[in-house]
């Protein structure tokens, strides 16, 4: 069984819709460098087809502004407003030491910095609008659940021994500890004065 086309290629972008009315093309980039993305000339779907070949690009605010091969009204450029953009992992330069592709983060296990327990391992790496979620399938099965991927609930990522370190934050409505109340198990508040 080989392996599916998604399992070598890196997302790098994201159509964000027309930019005028010719035809130009708005893409949000993940690249640490916006105008890299032009580099690729061709970006791919995530089945491996063709989705964009770029034959010019500037730099805009929060991304790049292309010009598109095919691509001639803001029409056709607002049609693929989400569409994902990707390219070939080995098109991209190999990272340097204690650096990462956050693709590198998928299937790795997450252990609790603390007690070394094992929460889990990485499913996917998501970012809806407010910064990187880890999406972590737990180790005893069950609902996937998220966790910040900040420097507080991921204070280490080992790359080279294939792990990752977690201080995940108290989930809403989690028991914070013994109450110091009196029982109150049948509902009714009580004054003790």
């Amino acid at each position: 069984m080989s392996p599916s086309p998604s399992a070598n290629l890196i997302l790098v972008g994201r159509v964000a819709g027309a930019f005028g009315v010719r035809g130009e093309v708005k893409i949000t980039t993940y690249t640490e460098d916006p105008k890299s993305l032009a580099g690729f000339k061709a970006l791919m779907r995530q089945d491996g087809s063709l989705a964009l070949s770029i034959v010019s690009a500037r730099v805009a605010k929060e991304g790049l502004v292309t010009r598109c091969k095919g691509i001639e009204t803001k029409d056709a450029a607002d049609a693929l407003r989400g569409l994902r953009l990707y390219v070939p992992r080995e098109s991209l330069p190999e990272p340097d030491e204690n650096e990462f592709y956050l693709t590198d983060l998928v299937g790795l296990p997450v252990r609790h910095i603390g007690d070394n327990a094992l929460l889990g391992s990485v499913k996917s790496v998501q970012n809806f609008g407010a910064g990187d979620l880890l999406e972590i399938q737990p180790a005893l099965g069950g609902q996937t659940w998220f966790l910040p991927f900040t420097r507080e609930a991921v204070p280490e990522v080992k790359i080279a021994e294939r792990l990752i370190l977690a201080d995940p934050p108290a989930l809403v409505g989690e028991p914070e500890g013994p109450s110091e109340e009196a029982d109150d198990t049948d509902g009714v508040e009580r004054n003790y004065d």
